[in-house]
């Protein structure tokens, strides 16, 4: 079973892990979520912000890409996609 892991990202420049994230990130797909916030408890960077469902986001600053937010939501409304993904959302 998994704690509640409240952390906070560092604010700093040499804080922003997410430069060395893994070849996939975290992507919400804003269609099942319930609002659980068990995705923002796992995060070991503190980076998942919301409180209403569908609505949740991540900070890819501080993201290294661990998957465990995907692996927790009980309604797989959070996929991991390839890196190179983010330049196609925008």
């Amino acid at each position: 079973m998994y704690g509640p892991l409240n952390v906070n990202p560092l604010k700093s420049k040499g804080g922003k892990t997410g430069s060395w994230r893994t070849l996939l990130r975290p992507h919400y797909l804003h269609k099942n979520c319930i609002a659980c916030r068990m995705c923002l408890m796992i995060c070991p960077e503190g980076c998942v912000q919301g409180k209403e469902k569908n609505a949740f986001t991540v900070d890819y600053n501080f993201c290294k890409g661990c998957g465990l937010c995907a692996d927790i939501c009980p309604k797989q409304d959070i996929e991991m996609v390839p890196e190179e993904a983010k330049e196609e959302e925008k």
